[in-house]
């Protein structure tokens, strides 16, 4: 198994919220995460989690920032 891919479940984990909410997020495009289906399983890349995490942190940065002035 690749150790680079997570399930939902892990996935879920690390952004702390449900596994529901993430089925929600992929059938819906809401956010942009990508994510791998194999098969029917649906897999997460740990760099996608980080790219995500690190795009959501500048997101609320720069809009905390700019209202601010």
């Amino acid at each position: 198994m690749n150790n680079n891919l997570l399930t939902p479940s892990q996935a879920a984990g690390l952004l702390g919220v449900t596994i529901g909410t993430l089925a929600v997020w992929r059938c819906t495009s809401r956010y942009p995460l990508p994510f791998v289906k194999i098969g029917r399983r649906v897999k997460y890349r740990i760099n996608d989690i980080n790219n995500f995490i690190e795009n959501g942190l500048n997101n609320f940065y720069q809009s905390t920032s700019e209202g601010v002035a």
